[in-house]
């Protein structure tokens, strides 16, 4: 049963954060049949658009703007949604459905839906204010680093995460020469497995980038007067030359808005599975919101672009008094060089890995297992693993580890 503080279909829509999540959900209240205006309300001087090619096909000049644009900006116009760029919200005033914009207005609200995303995390180090030393979360930080590197230019990326090795592929292919700096004793320690880390080290190496594990990265260091990065000092004393550094070691969300008004937060902005924060009239979605996780049985902050979109969806429908849209499984994925790594579902609780296919091959996939459930599935160059193990996953049926082993044994047949 939808929620009558919320079906109301001329009820004032204010959508804080005009990323991938905001600029869905003015869409899809538009698609549902919301009459109500909509106020979409972006920190960003452009239209919503999708930032995952940013560190792909934006760095090696393949996409901008437009292309990458989820609606042209005219469509905003044109379905009644009153688009304010370069705008942020200051602060909420829950008793007064009110919200503080940057340009010193005030916006009155029925239902509010918090998109603001989350931000970069930065180093806290000497040196962190030095020109060149860059993150990867816009499309100006985009073209920042894109007018930065090329032949003969030395990157440092701190971070060897997904972000981190999609700039050194990208970087490696504008001829930059790469270093990756990571403070654990391998990469992408805190999104996959040993196998995953080992295969994806091995295949980049190949490619040219140079790896520093274990690196405690000390400060930024600049040459005297041009206030510009060129290394980065190590805690072992030693300087890694560089005329640029990109830093992805994480995003934090962007809740203070939530929490200085007194909504439940918890690593980023609670919610049900209707997107709904401890406030009816409210909604958080996207990079922003702590959700719920059926399939674990746990709450999660998800940084996801199906997220994003599956959020959006649950919001507008509750909203518009829509039924609630079925439970999806999460998923993400990553492209470096000609290898498309896509994810499906999170290792929790898992007491098993298995890894079907050889990795030598370049196709291969890492089942996550608990007991004879899937929890998780990395797949490289494997939609059929990806996508059957999605499903298994999606629906906890239990699965033959022998047949699953087996690449001779198609994974329609496994999951039969």
């Amino acid at each position: 049963m939808s929620d009558p503080v919320t079906a109301n279909l001329t009820a004032h829509v204010v959508i804080l954060g005009a990323g991938h999540s905001g600029g869905t959900a003015a869409a899809l209240l538009r698609q549902y049949g919301h009459e109500g205006r909509i106020t979409l309300i972006g920190e960003e001087p452009i239209a919503p658009y999708q930032r995952p090619p940013l560190s792909k096909a934006w760095l090696k000049g393949e996409a901008d703007a437009d292309s990458l644009a989820l609606k042209p900006l005219e469509f905003y116009a044109e379905h009644n949604i009153d688009f304010r760029p370069s705008t942020r919200a200051v602060s909420l005033n829950r008793g007064a459905k009110t919200v503080a914009l940057s340009d010193g207005s005030q916006l009155a609200y029925d239902i509010l839906i918090l998109a603001t995303g989350a931000r970069a995390i930065a180093l806290p180090i000497p040196g962190a204010e030095l020109e060149g030393v860059m993150f990867l979360r816009t499309a100006a930080d985009a073209e920042q680093l894109k007018a930065t590197i090329g032949p003969g230019k030395r990157l440092a990326v701190v971070g060897g995460g997904y972000i981190g090795l999609e700039v050194a592929a990208s970087g490696r292919a504008l001829g930059a020469e790469v270093v990756v700096l990571e403070r654990e004793n391998r990469l992408l320690a805190r999104v996959a497995c040993e196998t995953l880390s080992t295969f994806f080290k091995a295949y980049h190496e190949q490619h040219g980038v140079v790896f520093e594990l274990s690196a405690n990265v000390e400060a930024f260091v600049g040459a005297d007067g041009n206030g510009h990065v060129t290394g980065v000092r190590l805690g072992d004393g030693r300087a890694i030359p560089c005329d640029a550094v990109v830093v992805g070691v994480g995003a934090t969300p962007n809740d203070e808005l939530a929490r200085d008004c007194g909504l439940t937060t918890a690593r980023g902005v609670v919610v049900d599975l209707e997107a709904r924060t401890s406030d009816p009239a409210i909604f958080a979605i996207g990079d922003v919101s702590h959700r719920p996780m059926p399939i674990y049985g746990r709450m999660f902050r998800m940084e996801s672009v199906p997220n994003a979109l599956e959020q959006a969806k649950q919001a507008a429908s509750a909203i518009v008094g829509r039924p609630a849209p079925p439970g999806e499984a999460p998923w993400q994925w990553s492209d470096q060089y000609d290898l498309k790594l896509q994810i499906a579902g999170y290792a929790f609780d898992v007491d098993e890995i298995l890894v079907r296919g050889d990795p030598a091959s370049n196709k291969f996939a890492v089942f996550h297992l608990k007991g004879d459930l899937v929890q998780s599935v990395e797949a490289i160059n494997s939609p059929p693993e990806f996508m059957m193990g999605k499903q298994l996953m999606l629906g906890r049926k239990p699965v033959s580890k022998a047949r699953l082993a087996d690449p001779s044994i198609s994974m329609k047949e496994v999951a039969a």
